[in-house]
């Protein structure tokens, strides 16, 4: 059953700049381990990370809470080749999900300069994706 559905739109140039002046602090605040070795081993671009980003907030709109009562680096953006991004909740995002019965977010991110989208739906019920579980 569909619960929620949440949208972002990010400017390229500005997540280029915070990357410029801010490059250890940015990454280290907004995503995790596994999201910098995703973005290094694959040499991502200022955009693919703009997408992510994006893609972070409006997994956090599509449960129902945006930035605030949970952190960005709380939802992870699992990226495979191959295969469809993976939204996978930590903490207090896991949490508010679990209390309004979600079971999966379901993401889908772009690109074209001078911006990057994102667009998310939360739902209950069986995960018909093959990446990683939404809670941990």
């Amino acid at each position: 059953m569909f619960l929620g559905i949440g949208v972002d739109l990010v400017a390229i140039k500005r997540i280029k700049n915070i990357l410029k002046r801010f490059p250890d602090r940015f990454l280290d605040r907004i995503f995790t381990e596994r999201e910098k070795q995703n973005f290094l081993e694959y040499k991502g671009s200022a955009a693919s990370l703009a997408a992510r980003f994006a893609a972070k907030e409006a997994a956090l709109k599509a449960i129902g809470c945006g930035i605030g009562p949970a952190a960005l680096k709380e939802v992870e953006i699992i990226i495979m080749p191959g295969k469809e991004p993976a939204v996978k909740l930590h903490g207090e995002a896991s949490r508010l999900a679990r209390n309004k019965q979600i079971t999966a977010v379901a993401v889908s991110l772009t690109h074209e300069p001078p911006f990057a989208c994102a667009v998310a739906a939360a739902y209950s019920g069986p995960d018909p994706s093959t990446g990683p579980g939404l809670n941990d």
